[in-house]
């Protein structure tokens, strides 16, 4: 039961969508006990592991499952992206998404969104009625719309992420007391817009979950030292999840998904030094840092997270690989790839797949020409420069996974079976009566 009566006139059902980053299903499955919300709306409603996309990286991950839409639709695929005929690079804003998002449609019907901290999304679109944008925003001075919300935000000492680089000391007590007070302002101003109650589409993220698995999850996985300081976090986060679910009104669905899951990180994998041990890569000099000291005669290269392009004529300015040849040197380094081993013998890659196969639509000309797929517990990365082993370990000791993310819809007639992060879109409007083409969408809605 809501709190709050509707302080504007009935314009149909509303959802309340909680992001709760890099959240793995089996987390919440396996300790029911300790996430008695989430049990709760898996009960009363559906819950249950959905895929995420590929790559699962979420500078990737919520473009798509804000538009239902695949990076080949959206023009994002990862962290960093190259720009097309190319060797310089860029990190993807929220300008650079390129399909529409569904808070773009819901104000195109006439009613109203509430967006707060959606990564990739700065700067904060104006034509909604609050925005506070995420991940990858330089500052909450320039990341809220209008300056009424910045003020309301400064005045909770609202933070758009934690620290990471505490995470990187050995002595995590900082880190874990920095994210629970990230977590917390989060969800103050979380409660502040759901009380207004002036919103039709509720939208916001704990990005914060993802920033503790990254740098605890082999405590929680393995029995580790801050073991119960995670779990401890997960409970705090699902406390506030029920404190949002009761003062939700009547005519509101909750939703809350993660945009992939997560695992143990065993061996950190630089796929750009495995590229120029096995002749696929090289630089012009000794002194390299970034895409465009490569060599003309090399044949590959990798951006995080395992995504490896071919240096192709045509494409890429020096590229070598001629068309011609195209299928066939990309057959060879897919092989290469399903072959690579780590340390301890275990395949680095569970599968590795075409462009063709992974992504579609009219921004695909800067797609990666494979993707691979890692095997638990080896995270793929790249760079240019800093590494000359091909494996080593890092500060960080969690890695995303392409499945096992989670879904939780509060109404029993969600079917979440089958589903994936492309799916969250075209759901989201049928729960708000929206009129849609199906076509507009990559999934199919979840009701």
């Amino acid at each position: 039961m809501g709190l709050f009566d509707r302080l504007r006139g009935d314009d149909g059902p509303r959802v309340a969508f909680f992001g709760i980053d890099g959240v793995p299903y089996s987390l919440v499955d396996d300790h029911r006990e300790e996430f008695p919300t989430l049990a709760s709306i898996a009960d009363e409603g559906t819950g249950g592991p959905i895929d995420s996309i590929v790559p699962p990286e979420s500078s990737a991950c919520w473009p798509a499952l804000t538009t239902g839409r695949n990076p080949g639709e959206t023009g994002v695929y990862g962290f960093t992206d190259r720009e097309v005929g190319s060797y310089e690079t860029y990190i993807p804003m929220g300008g650079d998404v390129q399909a529409d998002r569904i808070w773009d449609r819901i104000q195109e019907s006439g009613r109203d969104a509430s967006v707060y901290n959606v990564p990739v999304t700065f700067p904060p679109q104006r034509n909604v009625q609050r925005m506070v944008s995420g991940f990858l925003s330089p500052g909450l001075d320039r990341a809220a719309y209008p300056d009424d919300l910045r003020e309301e935000l400064e005045s909770i000492d609202y933070r758009i992420d934690a620290d990471v680089s505490l995470g990187h000391e050995d002595d995590k007590t900082a880190f874990i007391e920095d994210a629970t007070e990230t977590l917390k302002a989060r969800h103050e101003a979380f409660v502040r817009c759901i009380e207004k109650d002036d919103w039709d589409l509720f939208f916001g993220v704990f990005m914060t979950t993802d920033r503790i698995n990254h740098f605890l999850f082999e405590d929680y996985e393995r029995d580790g030292e801050h073991r119960e300081e995670f779990l401890q976090f997960y409970r705090t986060l699902d406390r506030y999840l029920g404190d949002l679910r009761a003062r939700l009104a009547d005519d509101v669905t909750m939703i809350v998904a993660s945009d992939h899951g997560f695992t143990t990180l065993d061996y950190e994998v630089h796929c750009n030094e495995w590229l120029r041990q096995e002749g696929w890569l090289s630089f012009d000099g000794d002194d390299h840092e970034e895409l465009g000291d490569i060599s003309a005669d090399a044949q590959a290269y990798s951006f995080i997270p395992g995504r490896f392009y071919l240096n192709l004529e045509g494409r890429e300015p020096n590229g070598c690989v001629s068309e011609e040849d195209y299928e066939e040197v990309r057959a060879e380094l897919r092989d290469d790839l399903l072959d690579l081993e780590g340390p301890d013998g275990r395949p680095v890659c569970d599968r590795v797949v075409t462009k063709e196969e992974a992504f579609r639509g009219e921004h695909d000309a800067i797609a990666p020409d494979l993707v691979a797929i890692p095997n638990n517990g080896f995270d793929l990365k790249a760079g240019f420069a800093g590494h000359d082993e091909v494996f080593d370990q890092g500060p960080r000791n969690g890695m995303h996974t392409f499945d096992n993310a989670s879904l939780f819809i509060d109404d029993p007639s969600a079917t979440i079976e089958g589903a994936d992060l492309l799916d969250l879109a075209p759901t989201i409007l049928d729960l708000m009566d929206i009129e849609y083409e199906a076509s507009e969408f990559d999934g199919t809605s979840l009701m």
